[in-house]
């Protein structure tokens, strides 16, 4: 899974937004929550606007249609194609700096916004009721991602072998961070501290750091064992 995260500057913060801001704002949040809670077909758009205190027309004017409003709530989550990559798989990045990278742009929507449950729920209800935007997803991003992932350990571990060993560790690795987003209810329900906040959470991308380097040491030692 692969989403944006923008930090607004000092001045952009301080500026007061229009009301036309205000009001596309209002109606991507209301259908975030709506969409994520029912699914893109079981929500109208008089349901968003109402949710939104905003007129149907607005939909119209901001996104053109429903479909328009879904693709801005599924894109205010995304990267741009490949927008991620950047972020761990530089050459003069140690391994640990790669995975500190790594998870820090896939955890962005726990780590940095307020409404990440809102975010998390549509994204896996795409999941679940595909309307296309989630094969566009894996196409643009998670394919991408996975291919600079394995750059990076093929880099670390110093083999340009792409085994089939390789592979799983290549998905292990963001499944650490998968099971803490989609088991996040688990979590809450059994050790509330681990998902309060944000710092919590930033704690959670540190501990998969570790873990993760030390699924590439296991990699390691067998790597070395089959050259003996």
């Amino acid at each position: 899974m692969n989403a944006k995260a923008t930090t607004p500057s000092p001045d952009d913060a301080r500026k007061p937004r229009s009301d036309g801001e205000q009001s596309r704002e209002r109606l991507l949040h209301a259908a975030m929550r709506l969409f994520g809670q029912q699914g893109y077909s079981k929500t109208s758009t008089r349901e968003i606007a109402n949710a939104a205190g905003a007129n149907v027309a607005a939909i119209s004017y901001y996104f053109g249609d429903k479909s328009g409003l879904y693709q801005a709530c599924f894109g205010f989550m995304c990267a741009t194609p490949g927008g991620n990559v950047a972020a761990f798989e530089q050459p003069h990045y140690s391994l640990r700096e790669s995975l500190q990278g790594y998870y820090r742009q896939m955890l962005a929507p726990l780590l940095q916004h307020e409404d990440a449950e809102i975010l998390l729920r549509l994204f896996y209800r795409e999941m679940l009721e595909p309307t296309g935007l989630w094969q566009r997803e894996i196409e643009d991003n998670i394919k991408p991602e996975h291919a600079a992932l394995l750059r990076v350990l093929c880099r670390h571990l110093g083999t340009q072998d792409v085994t089939d060993d390789l592979q799983r560790l290549a998905h292990a690795i963001p499944s650490l961070a998968v099971t803490l987003m989609i088991g996040r209810d688990v979590i809450a329900a059994v050790s509330p501290q681990l998902v309060a906040s944000p710092a919590a959470f930033a704690a959670w991308a540190e501990q998969l750091v570790a873990y993760a380097e030390a699924l590439v040491q296991v990699e390691q030692i067998k790597l070395q064992q089959r050259t003996a």
